[in-house]
């Protein structure tokens, strides 16, 4: 690989630059109208405008960005997260134009995006799943007579969904009449498919999910776990590894139920195996995330391990060179999303960067999208900036998160840092006592 085109933007193309940069690759943006200021455009090597602001009409247009690879002579493609990441389109073309795509085979994202056909596949496999029902649902008066045999509180979800869009919390026969429409309605909307299915609810919930990666020679191994709980929206906003929650005994037995879902599809690339964990530490497959995740840096700073150095190496064909009795947590890491949002309503807050100050120093690492000057516009995710902590012990990892937080600067626009800030300080947090119940939970 002597050339990668990278179809994302902002941060994650940013951070794709620099390990490319580190192994003498040569990159390639892509970039909208909106974004031909930004910093990962300028860090490229080369760059091509792609189309207009909205996404629809840039970053998301397969055959521009194929043609793009072609004129410039990249023989790879990174997706980075989100935009055409788990598009089995968008792979199948890269397969079809001989490009290297950063990611598994397109039937392996095709169904692990599926979710009722991920969870037929898990159970088969053997890797325990919520009680529910594995089939498209396809009326209200259905819904409620199958979360009658499995006990309320049930979750009404999307087949084709992500990020609890379509996905609805049901304690009542009453409670699915009203959702069921609107949540298909939404479904279609957002995913052009209105499958719904629907799964035991999990009371007081942890969300733990697993990093895999296997080789094109049949090798998957796991890289731990995150502890994923702290979340607004379902949208995840602190990350953290190891898991407070977990004992070594779970542990294991999570990491190894990974391994099992993983090679349930012959899977090749970077993973991840997503598990919602009760308060009896009982978990079940959730989802499988056919990509790097946002809170990638979580496992490379408690692992040493370069998981975007790890995709090339498994596209370029080469077997993994981690063995699973290697792979050990030498530190404990946070992860904070920074997000360009009104910290009360979690509503974006769009507008001009004035002023951009981000705390560095040993054990702080920040990777960031924006820089002064920048523009925050509607037409995208509203998040500035990770910043990942890592200590010794969790505490100090808090205790540096706490103080990067202090030395945070950034004016013309509202951010969620105030409520970065209470997460770290409440009592249950610092106890690693919490779940996905926090934020509504402890936080006005």
């Amino acid at each position: 690989m002597q050339k990668l085109l990278i179809a994302n933007r902002g941060e994650i193309a940013r951070r794709v630059i620099r390990t490319c940069k580190d192994r003498g690759i040569q990159t390639v943006a892509v970039y909208s109208e909106a974004d031909q200021n930004m910093p990962f455009v300028r860090e490229a090597d080369e760059r091509l405008l792609i189309g207009p602001p909205p996404v629809a009409q840039s970053y998301l247009k397969i055959e521009e960005i194929i043609k793009a690879a072609k004129e410039t002579g990249a023989q790879a493609i990174h997706p980075g997260y989100g935009l055409l990441s788990e598009n089995p389109a968008f792979a199948r073309r890269c397969q079809e134009e001989g490009l290297m795509f950063l990611g598994p085979n397109p039937e392996v994202i095709e169904s692990m995006g599926d979710k009722i056909e991920a969870r037929k596949i898990m159970e088969n496999a053997g890797v325990p799943v919520v009680p529910g029902y594995s089939g498209n649902i396809a009326s209200a008066e259905e819904a409620c007579q199958i979360a009658k045999d499995i006990g309320y509180p049930v979750m009404l979800k999307a087949s084709a969904g992500g990020g609890g869009i379509g996905m609805q919390l049901c304690f009542s026969d009453e409670d699915i009449q009203k959702a069921f429409t609107s949540a298909k309605g939404r479904a279609k909307a957002y995913f052009g498919s209105d499958a719904m299915f629907i799964e035991k609810y999990i009371e007081q919930p942890h969300h733990i999910e697993v990093q895999v990666a296997g080789d094109q020679h049949g090798n998957i191994i796991h890289l731990l776990e995150r502890e994923c709980s702290v979340q607004r929206r379902h949208q995840k906003v602190v990350e953290e590894s190891p898991s407070p929650f977990l004992d070594n005994d779970t542990r294991n037995k999570i990491c190894e139920a990974a391994i099992v879902a993983a090679q349930a599809v012959d899977y090749t690339g970077v993973g991840t195996i997503e598990f919602i964990m009760g308060s009896d530490k009982s978990f079940y497959f959730l989802e499988m995330n056919t990509r790097l995740q946002v809170e990638h840096p979580v496992t490379e700073e408690i692992t040493g391990i370069d998981l975007v150095g790890m995709q090339i190496d498994i596209a370029e064909g080469k077997p993994l060179s981690v063995r699973q009795e290697d792979v050990k947590a030498v530190a404990h890491a946070i992860e904070l999303r920074v997000y360009a949002e009104d910290p009360k309503t979690f509503f974006p807050s769009p507008g001009t960067i004035t002023a951009y100050e981000m705390p560095s120093g040993n054990r702080i690492r920040i990777d960031g999208g924006v820089e002064n000057g920048s523009q925050i516009t509607p037409f995208y995710d509203p998040m500035i900036a990770k910043v990942i902590l890592s200590g010794t012990t969790r505490e100090e990892a808090i205790d540096l998160a706490l103080k990067a937080l202090q030395g945070m600067k950034i004016e013309g626009i509202k951010t969620n840092i105030p409520m970065l800030r209470d997460v770290l300080e409440n009592e249950s947090f610092q106890k690693g006592q919490y779940d996905t119940t926090f934020v509504q939970t402890y936080l006005k």
